[in-house]
């Protein structure tokens, strides 16, 4: 596809989305950032404003329950749901109808992500929709709004026939990756490429200081990007690295995933606000709490933007005939949201802590999967920990015992719109490194991710500088030899390079040796490796056994289905390529252009395992 006159970049975020952009054809100077969208959406009934972010929020209505008109856009027919504002103001008094953090379901395995299941525990009567539509009805309305302002009778200006870096968590696993990728595709975006969000916010803060980030950052400093946003925790490390006379930055590391944000703090601030009721004689049932825990999500973000505000109010609706009557009212504090936040989400730990697990009961409720340990600071701790034996052997020489130090925090996230959450962690990584920590300001937190996707996407078409993130390790798969059984005996496995140490994301290639066989129409077992050691060996080296050198990544067990075949091998060769948010895609091409297939896993904090001698 030629160049699209536009770079757009979309942040499809728990709570809020947001779109950011270049456009080629106004003359850029050097420290030009991203332009933000502002995104037509129903902010009353009947009523259509722009804002810079649409809320991730959907609302359902039930049959008559708005007058006519109510929800209609300016591009087209009334819809029989509404995204954005409105949604998140009026479905917070009416939560069995609004459907909130489809992102966080996008990545739940423990569902059927296809199955129509939110709003989750709503009524028979409501039509629920699945997380992948979700997130696809709101990828829509981002096009619909962007083609009605820009798109006009102007093929070439739809936004399906730009550029587009949607973004997603970095700790994102193959699955919830590609259900993104199908959502963006029912929404019609499918000319796209997926970067990891803390990547994005660096690369925000990256564009507006191009001129002077040398200057900023040196060599030898590590970056530590700390996103905290409404459904996850995502950590990543980015380094500062001399080369030929200049500086380059490389990625160096991401955390696992973490269903632990805004969602979680939103609840714990609810829970707080129902003891302060009962203790008052107010009993909240379960609609009121879920009304509740809308009402905190709105008084915290007010709290937090509005740093001088004593406090925020919070209502909910009575029960019983006059509702307007018994509405409840209460004040969220201040000095509450900071305690329930920086206590229970902020604690001090020591350097060497790890996450507290919790021993689940023998039956649980199904819903979304959150991390057992709400402590983030914990969770820094323990990522920092395990980052540190690869650290030592990336810049080598353990006889100087290096160690992982972070010289800078690039803060992401609408929490850290407040300062004392910064500060508790700053607090913390000062007193486990025995230094001052610097802080790289970005001035937006709800859009630098946004306009961070934007600049990646003009730093794709050569103009600014790009964070490198090659391959940690090298990776192998596993081949079975031939050769007669043996009772009692496995035949021996073969490892097969198949990425290179420091192979770059975004590059692919064929794999230098002989066809393969692969079993189609039949179960069969994938074995990969990883090797921190092995740096040498080149793509399509065969290994003669497994060393105690590689470490086994869990296996893949899938059926291949070939038409007009029965089970057997297939004569393949092999060609290996690495996304744009680290995952190796793996392809087997057979003698014909249908015959083909495609592994996949991820090359990045791999949980690795001795492989059986």
């Amino acid at each position: 596809m030629e160049k699209s006159r536009f770079m757009v970049g979309i942040d499809l975020g728990t709570t809020n989305c947001g779109l950011a952009y270049f456009d080629s054809q106004e003359s850029s100077s050097p420290g030009a950032i991203a332009k933000d969208f502002e995104i037509e959406q129903i902010v009353q009934p009947g009523v259509c404003e722009k804002r810079k972010l649409l809320p991730s929020f959907i609302y359902l209505p039930g049959k008559g329950e708005l007058p006519q008109g109510a929800l209609k856009l300016p591009w087209g027919a009334e819809k029989q749901f509404s995204p954005g504002e409105f949604a998140k103001t009026h479905g917070s008094t009416v939560p069995s109808r609004l459907v909130s953090s489809a992102k966080s379901w996008l990545c739940n395995s423990g569902v059927n992500r296809h199955d129509s299941l939110l709003p989750w525990k709503s009524k028979d009567d409501v039509k629920k929709i699945s997380p992948v539509e979700a997130g696809a009805l709101l990828l829509k309305h981002l096009a619909d709004a962007w083609n009605h302002h820009w798109g006009k009778g102007k093929e070439e200006t739809r936004l399906e026939n730009q550029e587009i870096i949607l973004t997603l968590p970095a700790s994102f696993d193959t699955e919830a990756r590609e259900l993104t990728l199908l959502a963006a595709k029912e929404a019609g975006l499918s000319n796209l490429h997926l970067l990891e969000e803390p990547q994005a916010a660096f690369y925000s803060w990256l564009g507006r200081h191009s001129e002077d980030w040398r200057e900023i950052v040196h060599e030898g400093d590590v970056i530590l990007v700390i996103d905290v946003g409404g459904g996850t925790t995502d950590f990543s490390l980015i380094g500062v690295e001399g080369e030929k006379g200049s500086l380059v930055l490389n990625r160096l590391a991401v955390g696992q995933h973490i269903l632990l944000g805004g969602d979680n703090m939103d609840l714990a601030l609810a829970h707080e606000v129902s003891k302060k009721l009962g203790a008052a004689g107010t009993r909240l049932d379960l609609v009121q709490m879920f009304q509740l825990v809308h009402a905190c999500r709105t008084a915290k973000e007010t709290l937090l933007s509005q740093p001088d505000l004593p406090g925020a109010p919070v209502t909910i609706l009575g029960r019983g005939a006059k509702v307007i009557s018994s509405t409840i009212k209460t004040t969220l504090d201040r000095v509450a949201v900071e305690a329930v936040l920086v206590n229970g989400f902020f604690p001090p730990c020591n350097k060497d802590t790890a996450p507290q697990e919790q021993t689940g009961a023998g039956f649980q409720e199904i819903g979304l999967p959150f991390a057992a340990d709400p402590g983030i600071t914990r969770h820094l701790a323990n990522f920092l920990n395990q980052q540190e034996e690869s650290f030592q052997e990336k810049v080598g020489d353990k006889k100087e015992k290096k160690k992982l130090r972070v010289t800078s925090v690039l803060f992401n996230g609408g929490v850290f719109k407040s300062t004392l959450l910064q500060k508790r962690i700053l607090e913390a990584l000062a007193g486990w490194q025995g230094r001052e920590i610097q802080v790289l300001e970005n001035l937006d937190l709800d859009l630098a991710v946004a306009r961070g996707a934007a600049e990646f996407a003009n730093v794709r078409r050569g103009k600014g500088v790009r964070i490198r993130g090659g391959a940690p390790r090298t990776y192998y798969v596993g081949i079975e030899s031939t050769g007669p059984a043996i009772p009692g005996f496995p035949r021996p496995i073969k490892p097969l390079c198949v990425v290179p140490f420091g192979m770059e994301e975004g590059t692919e290639a064929d794999v230098p040796c002989q066809e393969f066989g692969l079993l189609v129409n039949a179960t069969a077992r994938f074995r990969f490796f990883s090797s921190n050691s092995r740096k040498n060996d080149t793509l399509g080296a065969i290994l003669d056994e497994l060393g105690d050198d590689l470490h086994e990544i869990t296996p893949l067990e899938l059926n291949l289905e070939s038409q007009g075949k029965s089970s057997g091998l297939v004569p393949v060769f092999l060609h290996t390529k690495i996304n744009d948010v680290g995952v190796l895609e793996l392809w087997c091409h057979g003698k014909t252009a249908k015959q083909k297939w495609k592994l996949e896993f991820t090359i990045r904090e791999a949980k690795k395992k001795p492989v059986p001698g």
